[in-house]
């Protein structure tokens, strides 16, 4: 089994890096491989609602920038996420909006019904409305949130900050272990023959008319 944990900062190792760092060690003390991916620095095409995706079956985006589709390809081969992001203004970073919003609409499929989860690193404060942001994507893909002994937040202006935060880094060992017994149980549901639900997906309802 194996986990994907995105880098959502502009920094490759910054306080967010740390944060992932540690989720990462306790899954791997778990049995389960990771593997880490920074978005990088450079500009992000956001999505601009073009709805080609859809009409590839939400396996691919039309703008092939070596960025979102080379990211659905590792998701397809992943039994659960990680999504890292610093807080600016009591928010995720741009980018990592962009590379989710990108993500999961053109790549919902290798998503769906896999458990994820959300961490942020902030100064002082916000990262609770950040968190909160980023287990949208979860939540509307029918993946289980995957939570811990606390807020999924560490404090920090700088890496060693976040070492001194002993209650952070608790949490995100917590976190990967949750994740870890997680993915267990649903490899052992699977053996022993439990079946995903066929949901209904064809009503879209306009709100306004």
């Amino acid at each position: 089994m194996k986990v994907l944990l995105l880098n959502g900062s502009s920094r490759e190792k910054g306080c967010t890096a740390f944060a992932l760092g540690e989720v990462a060690k306790a899954l791997n003390q778990g049995g389960i491989e990771t593997e880490t991916v920074f978005i990088g620095n450079d500009p992000i095409r956001d999505c601009t609602a073009c709805g080609t995706c859809r009409r590839l079956g939400n396996t691919a985006c039309v703008f092939d920038d070596d960025m979102i589709n080379p990211l659905i390809r590792k998701a397809e081969g992943c039994d659960g996420f990680v999504f890292g992001t610093p807080v600016y203004y009591s928010h995720p970073s741009g980018r990592i909006l962009s590379v989710l919003n990108r993500l999961f609409f053109a790549g919902s499929a290798a998503f769906r019904r896999k458990p994820g989860a959300a961490i942020a690193s902030a100064r002082r404060g916000g990262n609770v409305a950040a968190v909160d942001v980023l287990n949208k994507y979860f939540t509307i893909c029918e993946m289980p949130v995957v939570s811990s002994s606390y807020w999924n937040i560490v404090y920090g202006a700088a890496p060693e900050d976040v070492l001194q935060d002993k209650e952070g880094l608790q949490t995100m060992r917590n976190l990967g272990r949750n994740m870890a017994w997680l993915l267990s149980c649903i490899e052992e549901g699977k053996r022993a023959g439990v079946r995903q639900p066929k949901n209904e997906y064809d009503a879209r309802t306009n709100v306004i008319r």
